[in-house]
């Protein structure tokens, strides 16, 4: 087996990948990008296994790893757009600016107590 034939089409699907994170501006087409470049990873792992010939199969084992990590990648990505679609309503990456916004809407918090001096002004005193 060529090894030029795998990695020429692993080059293509990362290069997509790419294009489509850089280029894209909904949440799942991101997520959808990164998973073609994780498969491309694959392809390049399997491919320098098989050339290889390695007795160990050590890129097998790295592929399996790589999915099970791309599975929860994309398990905690949909999680995530899902809780930003339901509060902002839009997956457009560029109007999430900073994931904190809301945090500048809550009122500063109050000055602490000083009961000495809003005793004293009441004419009381602390006992």
């Amino acid at each position: 087996m060529h090894l030029a034939y795998p990695a020429v089409l692993a080059a293509l699907l990362f290069s997509i990948g790419v294009y489509g994170l850089l280029a894209r501006r909904n949440t799942i087409l991101v997520l959808m990008s990164v998973e073609l470049m994780l498969n491309a990873v694959n392809l390049n792992l399997i491919a320098f296994d098989a050339w290889l010939r390695d007795a160990l199969h050590a890129g097998q084992a790295l592929t399996l790893f790589t999915i099970t990590v791309a599975a929860a990648e994309i398990g905690l990505g949909l999680a995530i757009v899902l809780l930003v679609f339901r509060t902002r309503g839009t997956a457009d990456v560029d109007r999430l600016t900073v994931l904190g916004d809301r945090a500048a809407e809550v009122p500063a918090p109050a000055q602490p107590l000083d009961l000495e001096a809003d005793a004293a002004s009441k004419g009381r005193t602390l006992s």
